[in-house]
């Protein structure tokens, strides 16, 4: 019984075990079939994506293909329009240069005929020369049996007469050589400084020792001078100014030789008006700040007068005093401005002469450099700028020049190269304005002096005196006595009259008829 049992169990677990594998061979078959079926899927999604990526690569060459071509018909139309226009170019010369050796031919077949001509002709003057010559000396003996001279006799006397008529014609030659010499002189002199005044044109500021401030209203006067006028004594103290506050409304004056320091004063009083703040810390500070930046601004200026001349290796110092001169003035010119100008000028002269045009410069620009100290140091502008330039190292050319600026003979060409520009400089229309009282006696004084002459309708100072219109009567004067009149004037105001530059005297003449018909 209990075998039985054993084999029934063995017979149940053989077959559950059968059950078991069978189930898992049928799962592992569905699983097999699945995953093939997904395989097939994929594969089936990659073919058509890669048919896919094919077609766009297609469409891409075929579009880059067409593209390609568009562009080289393009090209090649573009090529075929250029060759085209070259040889219209080509056909259009070749017709040009086909006239041009048909005008030469022409032209040569006419030369030819001209030439034949020619030898035709001095042929046919030959035989002229022949018998001209031999009526010649007919004629000589004629003469010489009439006269009563022989050929010896008459040749020295006529030889004698050339001789006499040549000396006169020698002696009026020489004469009208010298003035001519005398003239073109004068002119190329007159070129050289109008072409040096015509290539620089500079500007110029009022000559003044005081300086003005205009104040927001009168009640900042008491604000500035302070309880007990502490803070006036303190501006004045720290800057060695004068400020003058009187009854003149809304203004304020600061009076100092030294200008400088009148700059200072002003620019620090503006900033403390425009601040608030007005109490000896805040001035000492402000001052303080002011001198630094304007010192700042010296130093500026002097490096760039030196970079519009095109001048180096100057010491830092002369740079520094050169800078100075912006703020100095003489006879209402800007000293800075003016040797800028003399630098410009005295190059333009150097270089029209052949001299070293980069030396003139520095010596024209240094030539003032003593009125930069000279409200300081004691001696003339001229001993001091020649002591600061040897202090400096300047070169010895630049030194005899300064020596010889105001120098009535100077010995060199670099001192009157000096002397010449600082004088076109000075003298130049605008360089230096006069008062309105001296403006207007000088034009009643020309004026005056060209109606004093007889024969004078009118006449008229135009362009600031630097031109005279003289309407005389025509009845009285003719055209030849105008030219005459016009030099008398001329001298008699270059007598009488002290002026800048030179004066045109123009002499008008005008005959009117006049007639009615009724």
């Amino acid at each position: 019984m209990q075998a039985q049992s054993t084999l029934v169990f063995l017979l149940l677990f053989g077959l559950g075990f059968a059950a078991h594998f069978i189930y898992k061979m049928i799962m592992e078959k569905n699983r097999i079939s699945k995953n093939q079926e997904q395989a097939r899927s994929i594969i089936k999604g990659a073919e058509k994506q890669a048919e896919e990526i094919k077609n766009r690569a297609d469409n891409r060459a075929k579009k880059l293909v067409k593209d390609k071509n568009s562009q080289m018909q393009r090209m090649s139309s573009e090529k075929r329009k250029e060759f085209s226009a070259t040889e219209k170019k080509l056909k259009a010369r070749e017709e040009k240069l086909g006239k041009e050796y048909e005008e030469i031919d022409r032209k040569k077949a006419e030369l030819e005929k001209v030439q034949t001509e020619l030898e035709s002709k001095n042929l046919a003057l030959e035989e002229k020369q022949k018998t001209l010559a031999e009526n010649i000396e007919d004629i000589k003996g004629k003469i010489e049996e009439v006269s009563g001279f022989t050929r010896e006799t008459a040749k020295a006397e006529l030889v004698s007469l050339v001789e006499d008529e040549a000396r006169h014609e020698a002696a009026k030659r020489l004469k009208q050589i010298e003035e001519e010499c005398n003239s073109s002189a004068e002119r190329k002199a007159k070129d050289i400084i109008s072409l040096a005044i015509q290539r620089y044109s500079g500007s110029y500021t009022s000559e003044k020792t005081v300086s003005v401030v205009n104040l927001p209203s009168d009640d900042v006067k008491g604000r500035i001078i302070g309880r007990e006028g502490r803070n006036i004594r303190s501006i004045e103290l720290r800057t060695g100014v004068d400020i003058i506050i009187d009854d003149t409304p809304e203004t304020v004056v600061i009076s100092c030789f030294n200008p400088i320091r009148r700059e200072v004063a002003k620019i620090s009083l503006e900033r403390l008006i425009a601040d608030g703040r007005i109490h000896p810390a805040r001035i000492e500070e402000v001052v303080t700040e002011v001198e630094k930046e304007l010192e700042r601004e010296i130093q500026k200026e002097g490096e760039q007068a030196l970079f519009d001349l095109g001048i180096s290796g100057m010491h830092p110092e002369l740079i520094n005093k050169l800078g100075m001169l912006k703020y100095r003035t003489s006879y209402s010119q800007n000293i800075l401005n003016h040797s800028i100008e003399v630098g410009f000028i005295c190059g333009m002269l150097a270089s029209e002469i052949g001299y070293n045009e980069k030396l003139a410069k520095r010596a024209g620009l240094l030539h003032d450099i003593g009125k930069a100290v000279d409200h300081e140091v004691e001696g003339s502008h001229v001993d001091i700028g020649t002591n600061i330039v040897k202090k400096y190292g300047e070169p010895p050319e630049i030194i005899d020049a300064l020596e010889k600026t105001h120098d009535p003979q100077p010995q060199g060409v670099l001192p009157l190269l000096v002397q010449a520009a600082d004088a076109i400089s000075a003298a130049r229309p605008g360089a230096r304005r006069e008062t309105y009282e001296n403006y207007v006696k000088r034009i009643e004084s020309i004026e005056g002096v060209a109606s004093s002459f007889p024969g004078v309708e009118r006449c008229y100072a135009i362009q600031a005196g630097r031109e005279v219109r003289v309407i005389v009567e025509s009845d009285q004067v003719s055209d030849e006595e105008g030219a005459i009149l016009s030099h008398e004037i001329a001298k008699k105001i270059e007598k009488e009259v002290v002026y800048p530059g030179q004066i045109k005297i123009m002499v008008i003449r005008e005959s009117r008829a006049t007639a009615y018909a009724s």
